[in-house]
């Protein structure tokens, strides 16, 4: 063999074994974030996770379209941990959580699932759901925060991940002013799931987001407006007063 033909050999060989590391150490990578992110959503591979949504409002059996597109990210998600959804009526569901996973979609007032989370896990929180109350119809208020909603402009959404204990499987509530808002916090769990798990690893947390235009830009524009789990979890003051302030702010 000549040493032009034991270099291009040896050259081969060294490329072939650099490809192969690179390979492992790619493959390597790709199943600690599968690992990571299947411990943060609570599904390892061939589990089920309860896809739970509201009904529309008066008597109607179906479900909101963006309440569906929600559960479409979410079921996305649930499939690239090798795991799968099945979704379940919010009057059907009559079981404690922590078993499995639980993607609960719509405010209190459609989804039975939201209101009883709500007020086990996040009694600090409080929706205005009284047609009477007008403009305030639909706010949100989080301790002594008030947040309205502008259709169209301004809609704000909780995005929380609450947990029962240890080893428990999370619940992911997506309780919005509007339905669009929750098609947008599903989106953006997706997104930014590993930046959350990093920040607040597989606690609990709940998140406020605010939707920007929607009747121009959709569910895309989503705006992270406060970390208020302290808030959230905490029973609010007695006698808290509403404050009056512009749509989408805050006092």
């Amino acid at each position: 063999m000549t040493d032009d033909v034991r270099d291009i050999v040896l050259g081969v060989v060294a490329a072939l074994a650099c490809g192969a590391l690179g390979w492992f150490a790619r493959t390597a990578l790709w199943r600690r974030a599968l690992r990571r992110k299947q411990a943060f959503f609570g599904l390892p591979e061939h589990a089920e996770a309860l896809a739970v949504v509201g009904r529309e409002p008066g008597g109607d059996a179906s479900v909101h379209r963006h309440d569906v597109f929600a559960l479409l990210e979410l079921s996305a998600v649930a499939k690239e941990c090798g795991a799968h959804t099945r979704l379940v009526a919010h009057d059907a569901t009559q079981q404690g959580f922590g078993e499995r996973t639980e993607f609960c979609v719509g405010g209190p007032s459609v989804n039975r699932r939201t209101a009883a989370h709500l007020a086990s896990m996040l009694p600090g929180v409080r929706i205005e759901a009284d047609p009477e109350q007008g403009p305030d119809r639909g706010s949100f208020r989080i301790g002594t925060d008030f947040y309205r909603v502008q259709p169209g402009v301004a809609e704000h959404v909780l995005l929380a991940r609450l947990t029962g204990g240890q080893g428990a499987r999370p619940v992911f509530v997506f309780c919005g002013q509007r339905p669009i808002a929750h098609q947008a916090a599903a989106r953006y769990l997706a997104r930014h799931h590993e930046r959350l798990q990093r920040k607040h690893g597989d606690g609990p947390f709940c998140l406020l987001l605010k939707v920007v235009n929607s009747q121009a830009y959709g569910p895309d524009v989503a705006e992270f407006v406060a970390d208020v789990t302290k808030a959230a979890r905490e029973p609010a003051p007695a006698g808290t007063q509403r404050p009056s302030h512009r749509a989408g702010e805050k006092s």
